[in-house]
């Protein structure tokens, strides 16, 4: 049985390019070293630093190499923080950013900082003018996801930073779901902190980016060393970098023919759902969302039996984060949308990438129908 993979917003496979500029340097030498062996890594590393650079509109001091999503978020987060505490210690973020975020942001108010925590509206939007509202004197961070990992939905971004910014609050946003799919100018976007993880662009796990718009403030959180400009201490994984900056590269070159392609396969799959199966709800629906982002509350049906129906199937999906996954209830994105509970522990999420096909997706519109039916609670007369 041929698999068909929807679960690209949870990770993508490492493209085999990637993987070719990764290998020469997976037995290499430490960047930090003086000598010819030392000087070869060391030049790979400068090398990947400058193509993230370029991709980003950014400098290369201004980009710092982490672990991987989680860490960019929390580094931000944390040490944005931290190092503007004597200036107001209030943030403001949303009710549907990644858990990274949510739970830095959780440790700082139990240390003693104030957290406005915005909802959205029932598209999964924040309203500019609430946040406008939300700052404060006291305002020294705020952080906004560019793109939802559950449901997709883009944010006004560079609306946001403008105002934060305005207050004189650095403004972070998490951009990990949105890398080759949107434009990641910073300067365009107005953010002072971005983040990035490889594995979501078909890179490498384990490999993320934070850009740091220079002067900003930040507390570094591994200390030991000097390497990533004093921002993060440790020996640089070259290889994986490496792999991250062919990654990035890649998406970028391919975005403006991939994105519109992957919509409308996208929309296809969305409306032949809707069309075949009733009382189901689009998350996000009438937002600006992903193109390969379709996120579905079923009414009567349970996300946990609907996901095994379908790997049965050979369909790989998700309810929603994979950071989430084996909880029972739902997911704080659907409760923030406000969905009821015949809908909230029915979702699923469905997400395409750049190697889906017309004919997957059919595939998937042919068998769907009925497993929705199998899995849904019978209503008694």
């Amino acid at each position: 049985m041929t698999r068909i993979y929807l679960d690209h917003a949870a990770t993508t496979p490492a493209r085999p390019e990637v993987v070719a500029a990764m290998l020469p340097l997976l037995g290499g030498y430490n960047p930090s070293s003086l000598h010819a062996e030392g000087r070869a890594a060391r030049a790979a590393l400068d090398d990947a630093r400058a193509i993230v650079a370029t991709v980003l509109g950014a400098a290369p001091r201004e980009i710092v190499f982490t672990g991987g999503g989680s860490e960019a978020d929390v580094l931000a987060i944390a040490g944005a923080a931290r190092a503007l505490a004597q200036r107001g210690r209030h943030i403001v973020t949303t009710a549907i950013e990644h858990h990274a975020v949510l739970h830095a942001t959780d440790a700082l108010e139990r240390a003693g900082w104030r957290v406005t925590r915005l909802p959205v509206d029932a598209r999964g939007l924040v309203d500019p003018a609430a946040f406008a509202a939300a700052l404060t004197p006291e305002t020294t961070l705020a952080s906004v996801m560019l793109a939802n990992n559950e449901i997709g939905v883009i944010q006004p971004v560079a609306t946001l930073a403008a105002l934060a910014r305005a207050h004189g609050a650095v403004f972070h946003t998490d951009a990990v779901q949105a890398a080759g799919w949107l434009p990641l100018r910073v300067d365009e976007l107005g953010v002072d902190l971005l983040s990035l993880s490889a594995h979501k662009f078909h890179g490498p796990k384990g490999v993320g980016v934070l850009y740091v718009r220079s002067g900003t403030a930040l507390e570094p959180l591994i200390v030991g060393g000097s390497q990533e400009h004093a921002m993060r201490a440790g020996t640089e994984n070259v290889a994986g970098i490496a792999g991250f900056a062919s990654a990035l590269a890649l998406a970028e070159a391919e975005r403006a023919e991939a994105a519109p392609r992957v919509e409308a396969l996208r929309d296809r799959l969305q409306a032949g759902i809707l069309a075949a199966i009733p009382d189901v709800v689009v998350n996000g629906e009438g937002a600006p969302r992903l193109p390969g982002m379709l996120s579905l509350a079923f009414g009567g049906a349970t996300s946990d039996a609907l996901l095994m129906r379908l790997d049965l199937a050979g369909i790989a999906a998700s309810a929603g984060s994979a950071c989430a996954a084996g909880s029972l209830e739902p997911s704080h994105v659907a409760a923030a949308l406000g969905l009821d509970d015949a809908h909230r522990f029915g979702v699923l999420r469905l997400s395409l990438g750049r190697a889906t096909t017309a004919a997957e997706v059919d595939a998937v519109l042919q068998c769907l129908p009925a497993l929705i039916a199998g899995v849904r609670t019978p209503v008694s007369v």
